[in-house]
């Protein structure tokens, strides 16, 4: 059974691949996977927001 706070250390892991994903989608030379990781990005925002909506007290590290 997961608890608030195994799941919260679990959103902090997710939280911590945006600085990468950004860091691609930052890159010029990727092509047509540039589309791919803007996309993941902003899925992975809207995650993030969906997270604080359960969890209002809950900030990535």
């Amino acid at each position: 059974m997961l608890t608030s706070e195994v799941l919260k250390e679990k959103f902090v892991a997710i939280a911590s691949k945006r600085e990468l994903l950004v860091q691609l989608s930052l890159k010029n030379n990727l092509g047509s996977l540039s589309i791919d990781i803007v996309q993941a990005l902003e899925e992975l925002d809207d995650l993030l927001i969906e997270i604080r909506k359960v969890f209002p007290d809950w900030q990535p590290e």
